[in-house]
């Protein structure tokens, strides 16, 4: 499939794929016209199933990408763009992964290329790229890059970054049931589509066999600055992952990190109420909660209000109809996709304003599939990589425990809750005595307390001689008494 709007070097992509070493009756080519003036007319060299579909709702990329995939016939989808020549082998390395599984995604190569002066026909007849496009001075890309350092991205923490649209391939029915690509997004819609591709479950392939060359600079080299903030927006509110993008306390952004899901069962109105507090006052505020609990029960007819059966269901149904950080459904979903972690636990045990942060810390060193902590009467708390959930769903049978099957793929760890439920501060247990006081010591034995009904004490008998007037009053008397000898001796 090939989005296209206008642009000089159709013509080229299509002499390329009617190249392919991939048999041509299993290929069929899309051509997604969107609103080319004029229209797209197909080139004589093409190959023999190639058609051209005309988008006639929205506009950009995405819209175009998920407007031929509607139309596509074939089982997978391979995407290139209007301004790429793929090498012969190109398809075929790509689609070969796809007869084995189908949980892959598959990535090819590209290096960009100042155009030659070309004709159509000499890449239909070219053996390779190099008897075409001088490679060895070729820009490379940051995808070839970043897969070199990872080693083919075995060690890649998030492998979806480098899967750029303009050349993948993946089964049809992954592409539909992450939804296709955000026609919202109109730059960097495929890293966004990668990233829900990621919570999907895959497995992200690079094949080095499938290279092309994309002919011109990539627009980063022309404006790094606006390429970086057009896609800051989007990337900032539908891929949690980039914490870099999500610094600014107390916003809300349309997919959250973490879901938060409580089974209700029987517990009352004020436990659930102070679970969902807790939840939504942690450290981590970037979280949803999930009250799973049978509420398409509850019905609207007459009933009695003190009476009802349901009281308790519906008044906290009421309470949290309004909050959008609180959701209310009969089931959880197998994942929170495209949310990229889950923590489950009882309603019961609050978590605790560094619970989460610090459960999600722990996770990301590893890059665990689960984290498991016992909190207790033979109960867990748990936190989980959607991805990890995702992948157990695609591999596991219905009999298979999903545990299992991620303590293969990403490993399941266990954990002391003293980290996550740290324990309150310990009372210092030596009371303080106020400032005034001489602090007691077993040296030093506290004096009897006097009985509430004591006699004031009887002062001691002074030896006889002049009066002396008493302390608590002599500099005040004296200083009135000094006041009023000034004031009667005569001038």
């Amino acid at each position: 499939m090939i989005p296209a709007h206008g642009g000089p070097y159709l013509e080229f992509a299509l002499a390329a794929l009617a190249a392919q070493t991939y048999p041509d009756h299993l290929m069929e080519v899309l051509v997604v016209d969107d609103g080319s003036s004029p229209p797209i007319e197909l080139p004589e060299i093409r190959p023999f199933n190639t058609r051209v579909v005309r988008v006639t709702d929205g506009w950009g990329i995405s819209n175009a990408v998920n407007t031929g995939a509607l139309a596509a016939d074939g089982e997978i989808i391979q995407r290139l763009d209007a301004d790429m020549v793929p090498c012969r082998e190109h398809i075929e390395a790509l689609a070969r992964w796809h007869h084995v599984t189908d949980y892959l995604v598959t990535i090819g190569m590209k290096r960009f290329v100042e155009p030659p002066p070309l004709k159509a026909e000499q890449i239909y007849r070219a053996g390779h790229l190099e008897e075409l496009f001088d490679l060895d001075a070729a820009v490379a890309s940051s995808t070839e890059a970043t897969i070199a350092k990872t080693d083919g991205l075995r060690k890649s923490r998030n492998p979806y970054h480098v899967c750029t649209g303009p050349t993948l391939a993946l089964p049809r029915e992954i592409f539909h049931a992450v939804g296709g690509l955000d026609p919202h997004v109109h730059r960097g819609g495929d890293t966004e589509f990668a990233y829900r591709l990621a919570m999907h479950g895959v497995v992200f392939i690079p094949d080095l066999a499938a290279k092309a060359v994309h002919l011109g600079l990539p627009a980063q080299r022309v404006d790094k600055d606006r390429v970086v903030r057009a896609v800051e927006p989007a990337f900032a509110h539908r891929i949690p992952l980039r914490r870099d993008l999500r610094k600014d306390r107390g916003r809300r952004w349309l997919v959250p990190y973490v879901e938060i899901v409580f089974e209700i069962g029987d517990a009352p109105a004020d436990v659930v109420r102070q679970a969902v507090a807790s939840a939504l006052d942690g450290n981590l505020q970037d979280v949803v909660v999930t009250l799973v609990a049978p509420w398409s029960t509850l019905r609207d007819e007459r009933r009695s209000v003190l009476g009802d059966p349901s009281f308790e269901l519906r008044m906290m149904r009421d309470l949290f109809a309004y909050d959008d950080r609180v959701r209310l459904i009969d089931e959880a979903a197998p994942t929170p996709a495209p949310i990229p972690f889950r923590y489950r636990g009882p309603v019961e045990v609050p978590l605790h304003r560094a619970t989460l942060e610090r459960m999600v810390e722990t996770a990301q060193k590893d890059l665990d599939g689960v984290l498991v902590v016992d909190v207790g009467a033979g109960r867990t708390a748990r936190l989980e990589r959607t991805s990890a959930l995702a992948r157990a769903v695609l591999l596991a049978g219905r009999s298979d425990d999903p545990d299992a099957v991620i303590e293969h793929t990403h490993g399941v760890r266990q954990a002391d809750p003293s980290r996550y439920w740290p324990p309150p501060p310990t009372p210092d247990p030596t009371p303080k005595a106020p400032a005034s006081t001489p602090r007691v010591t077993p040296e030093t034995p506290a004096a009897a307390e006097p009985p509430a009904a004591a006699e004031p004490p009887v002062r001691a008998a002074k030896p006889a001689g002049p009066a002396t007037p008493d302390p608590a009053h002599a500099p005040e008397e004296k200083t009135l008494l000094n006041r009023l000898k000034s004031a009667l001796r005569p001038n």
